[in-house]
């Protein structure tokens, strides 16, 4: 298997290429909450989420970890939303772009806090972590796998996750619930999908592959020593869940007054 990563656009640019991909099994698509946020959030898209692809299983779920660089003198949310409040603005925080999971997690925390935190989108997660390593940007709301190594040894101040419950991985932080925003969740997911023109029996036997592999114990325990929900679902249960994500998103899209171009 040969990882094509293509960066950009919040994810659009690999989700068209993707879904213009012959229908011969060959080509798989990571999909995520980004896509069906996208759906929404953007007037125009060469492609559609649910027209263009056909899902296949739900790998996981993983929520947010609240991160933010050592330089800025808050150590928990609580801290954070009172400098924000006293400065309205003078705080950035790093996304991996407009309808990531990363984005959307920190307006909806901002929506509900009420205050004023300014966005700079990055090319990918890699650069978003980069920015917040190194002082550039001072908040992330950021995947608990990639931010994990970077806070056990303080390179990151860890404030709160966005999950409902506490995190095995990182049970001494609380939830931003528990942290005094009662209802506040926010999480990622990833799954499998394919051209949509792509044969059943195709769309099957990746989907048996896939949990023979999600259900093998080493794998189910790395992922979830890195903050993952393991899910294994089956075709017709992910697409479901992605028509549902689409619609629930498109009214959070419409509420925060978002866009992109």
């Amino acid at each position: 298997m040969i990882v094509d990563n293509r960066p950009g656009a919040a994810s659009n640019i690999a989700a068209e290429i993707a879904a213009k991909a012959p229908a011969d099994g060959y080509t798989l698509f990571e999909g995520s909450i980004t896509h069906a946020v996208n759906a929404s959030l953007y007037r125009k898209l060469p492609f559609n989420l649910m027209r263009d692809f056909a899902a296949v299983t739900q790998f996981a779920s993983s929520p947010q970890v609240v991160v933010v660089h050592p330089s800025l003198p808050v150590k928990s949310l609580g801290e954070l939303v009172k400098l924000a409040q006293a400065r309205p603005g003078a705080t950035n925080y790093a996304s991996a772009g407009s309808g990531t999971s990363t984005f959307l997690a920190a307006e909806l925390f901002k929506g509900q806090a009420g205050i004023s935190l300014t966005h700079v989108p990055y090319r990918g997660g890699g650069a978003a972590l980069a920015a917040a390593l190194s002082g550039e940007a001072s908040v992330y709301f950021a995947p608990v796998a990639s931010s994990l190594p970077h806070i056990q040894p303080g390179r990151l101040r860890a404030l709160a996750v966005t999950s409902a419950k506490r995190l095995p991985v990182l049970r001494a932080y609380p939830t931003v619930a528990e942290s005094g925003y009662a209802g506040y969740e926010c999480g990622n997911w990833y799954g499998v999908m394919v051209p949509v023109k792509t044969p059943r029996a195709t769309i099957t036997a990746i989907h048996s592959a896939t949990i023979t592999v999600l259900n093998q114990p080493e794998v189910n325990r790395r992922l979830t020593d890195l903050g993952y929900i393991v899910v294994g679902d089956k075709p017709e249960e992910f697409g479901a869940h992605i028509k549902s994500e689409i619609s629930k998103l498109a009214k959070v899209v419409k509420d925060l007054n978002l866009s992109a171009e």
